[in-house]
C-alpha cells in the first residue's frame, strides 16, 4: 500500500531526490513527493545532517588515514580541493617475487606525478595483504612522512624502504608461511589515491593430508588447523597448480585456502574424474566451510633446522620415539618438516619412522628396490595402533 501524500508530505528537489533514494520519487512537475514514511524520515535526517555540517569545517577526508587539508591543498579559500590536472601514478612489479621461509624480501613500489611537480608533496602510504578466503584485507604497514607503523603479525618485521625520493617499497623480515600472497601498495595524496599490487610466493612443497580418523573428515576450519599442526599452512590454488605442474597426482579431494575443494590429476583414470578427461586440476568448487568434509592440501617451505633419522639400536613406540628425540636435544618431526627436508635438503632414507601426528613415513629421493614405488616421494605407512619403528627428529639450526 502506497503512502498517500497529504499536508505533511515533503517536497524534494529533483537532484536531491535522486541522490537520496533509488528508485526515486513520484514526479510532480519540478519537485517530487516521497512515497512512504521511511523515505520521509530519511529525508529529514539527511537535511538535519547537512544543516549541522554547514556551520563547521566538517570531518577530514578518510581513506585509511585522516586527511590534513593544510598539508596538501592550495588554500584557495574554498572547501573543495582544487585539481590542476596532475595525476598520481603508482608502479609495482608485474613479476611475482619468490622467496623462502626465514628470508628477507623487498616488495617494490614507486610513485610519481604526471606531469612532474617541482615542489614536494606530503604523501601517505598504506600496505595491506589481500586475503584469498574473501575475508577482510589485512593491514601490514602505514606511513606518513618519517612516521611508520606495522600491524598484527607484521609488527616488528615490516618497514618501508625509501632509498630514492619516490620509493615506498615494503621490506618484510623473517618470512613466514602465512606471508605468501598478494599485497597492495596504496599511495595517498590529498583526495587522490592510487595503488598497485605485488605477488609474493614462497618456494615450497604441497602435500595432501588425511588425519588419523580417515578420509574426508575435515571441514574447512579443521583443515586449516590441521595444516598448522604439521608446520604448514593450507595451500592456495597457485601452489597446488605449481605442484601439479611438477607431477603431483592425488585422487582425493582436499580443501584450499580460498574455500574451494580440488585435486590434481596427471594420469587420468576412471575413479578420478574419468579416464577420458585431460590431466589437470579437478574442482568441486566452493563448498560449505562448516558442513562439508574433505581432506586438505597443505603447504610448507624451507626449514630453519634439520630433519634426521635417529640412529638407535632399538625401535620405538610412539611415546618412546618422542622421548628419544627429546633425549637427543630435538623434537619428533612433523609431516610438513619431513616434506620440506625431502624437497629442499634431499633427505633420502629407506627406514620407516614415527612422526609427531602418529603416522609412520619415510622419504625417498632416489627410488630403488624395496623402498616403495618407482617415483620419488614420501612413503606412508598410515597410523599404526601398535608396533615399533624408528623415528625422525627435528632440530633447530
Amino acid at each position: 500500500m502506497f503512502y498517500k501524500p497529504g499536508e505533511n508530505s515533503v517536497r524534494v528537489s529533483h537532484e536531491l531526490c535522486h541522490w537520496l533514494i533509488s528508485p526515486p520519487c513520484l514526479p510532480l512537475r519540478d519537485t517530487f513527493l516521497l512515497q512512504n514514511p521511511l523515505q520521509e524520515m530519511l529525508f529529514h535526517l539527511v537535511v538535519m545532517l547537512l544543516q549541522m555540517g554547514s556551520g563547521c569545517g566538517g570531518l577530514p577526508f578518510y581513506n585509511g588515514f585522516y586527511y590534513d587539508r593544510v598539508m596538501n591543498d592550495k588554500g584557495d579559500g574554498n572547501r573543495g580541493v582544487q585539481f590542476n590536472g596532475v595525476k598520481l601514478m603508482v608502479e609495482t612489479s608485474s613479476d611475482t617475487i619468490f622467496a623462502h621461509r626465514g628470508a628477507n624480501v623487498t616488495l617494490p613500489c614507486h610513485y610519481h606525478f604526471a606531469p612532474q611537480l617541482n615542489s614536494p608533496h606530503q604523501i601517505r602510504v598504506k600496505w595491506s595483504k589481500l586475503q584469498q578466503d574473501n575475508t577482510k584485507d589485512r593491514d601490514v604497514l602505514a606511513a606518513a612522512g618519517p612516521t611508520q607503523r606495522s600491524f598484527g603479525e607484521f609488527r616488528g618485521r615490516a618497514q618501508l624502504q625509501q632509498a630514492s625520493p619516490h620509493e615506498v617499497s615494503l621490506v618484510i623480515d623473517d618470512l613466514r608461511l602465512q606471508d605468501a600472497g598478494k599485497y597492495r601498495c596504496e599511495v595517498i595524496d590529498g583526495l587522490e589515491d592510487e595503488s598497485g599490487t605485488v605477488d609474493l610466493e614462497l618456494q615450497g612443497v604441497v602435500f595432501p593430508y588425511q588425519p588419523h580418523q580417515g578420509r574426508y573428515m575435515l571441514n574447512f576450519h579443521e583443515a586449516k588447523k590441521t595444516c598448522e599442526e604439521q608446520d604448514a599452512v593450507i595451500a592456495s590454488f597457485d601452489q597446488l597448480f605449481a605442484s601439479w605442474m611438477e607431477g603431483l597426482d592425488w585422487c582425493n579431494a582436499g580443501w584450499l585456502v580460498d574455500g574451494t575443494v580440488q585435486y590434481p590429476i596427471t594420469l587420468p583414470r576412471e575413479p578420478c574424474g574419468g579416464k577420458n578427461m585431460a590431466p589437470g586440476i579437478r574442482s568441486y568448487g566452493e563448498r560449505h566451510k562448516k558442513l562439508n568434509r574433505f581432506d586438505v592440501f597443505c603447504f610448507s617451505s624451507a626449514l630453519k633446522g634439520i630433519v634426521y633419522y635417529l640412529t638407535h639400536q632399538e625401535k620405538f613406540t610412539l611415546e618412546e620415539a618422542k622421548q628419544a628425540c627429546q633425549d637427543d636435544q630435538a623434537e619428533i618431526a612433523k609431516v610438513g618438516q619431513l616434506y620440506s627436508a625431502w624437497k629442499f635438503l634431499r633427505l633420502d632414507r629407506c627406514d620407516a619412522g614415527w612422526l609427531a601426528d602418529g603416522s609412520v613415513r619415510y622419504p625417498i629421493v632416489s627410488p630403488r628396490p624395496n623402498c616403495g614405488p618407482p617415483e620419488p616421494g614420501i612413503r606412508n605407512f598410515g597410523f599404526p595402533k601398535a608396533g615399533k619403528f624408528g623415528v625422525y627428529c627435528y632440530k633447530m639450526s
